[in-house]
């Protein structure tokens, strides 16, 4: 993205509030979210106004439907198995490729500064991870991560809304967080739907290598490198 980065339009309360919603709403569902989460989620959503609220609602609502077991199939069937409705953020523009392994790492470092260290069963890029991060540790970077990873975003969006997914308000609600997309921005969303996600599998070879991941380096002594923010698709060529 290029020019000033805008600012958000909501309180940072009811950002903190959407976000951490929405983390909670797009985590594995069990017995704790039905019992306990779901109806956190309700009432922080009716303080939001209706453009958040009403999608964390209507998640909230969808989820005690069905049986939990059932719930729990359909979400292994849409975010295990599909590309387009991936969790991962930078898979997105990267795939599972080398420069994907990059920008985990980014992500990783940028979690450091804030003195947050990520439980290493789980990738710094899942969504459910920013989303909290963002609600509670640091909003003005997380704000950030979602911006630099808008395009990715809107690709889940519209497919879980293509699938009529009753995950589908979680993220609608997040991208409501975010400023209208510009021009330049929406082309490379229309981009990313078209062509999808990078398929080559090279690995990712980077990600807790010492000289690109600070808590190695400082094991090492080696001095770890400043990654470059990963940012959405270019507008013009294949990119990414």
């Amino acid at each position: 993205m290029s020019g000033r980065r805008p600012r958000p339009s909501w309180s940072g309360e009811q950002l903190s509030f959407a976000w951490q919603s929405a983390s909670l709403l797009l985590g594995y569902p069990d017995e704790r979210l039905l019992e306990r989460d779901l109806p956190v989620v309700t009432a922080a959503a009716d303080e939001l106004p209706t453009a958040l609220g009403e999608p964390l609602r209507r998640v909230a609502s969808a989820l005690t439907e069905r049986p939990l077991g059932d719930v729990q199939a359909a979400y292994v069937e849409t975010f295990d198995t599909r590309r387009r409705c991936n969790l991962f953020l930078t898979y997105f523009a990267h795939g599972d490729t080398r420069k994907r392994g990059v920008a985990l790492l980014r992500f990783k470092q940028a979690y450091l500064r804030s003195g947050f260290v990520l439980d290493e069963s789980e990738l710094p890029d899942h969504l459910c991870v920013v989303l909290e991060y963002a609600a509670t540790i640091d909003r003005d970077l997380g704000w950030r991560l979602l911006l630099d990873h808008r395009a990715g975003l809107e690709l889940l969006r519209m497919a879980l809304g293509e699938r009529e997914s009753p995950w589908a308000g979680a993220v609608e609600a997040v991208c409501a967080t975010l400023p209208a997309l510009r021009g330049d921005e929406h082309e490379a969303v229309l981009r990313l739907a078209a062509e999808g996600p990078p398929a080559e599998e090279v690995g990712m070879t980077p990600y807790g290598t010492p000289a690109f991941d600070a808590t190695l380096a400082a094991a090492t002594g080696a001095a770890p490198e400043d990654l470059p923010m990963p940012a959405m698709p270019a507008t013009r060529g294949a990119g990414a």
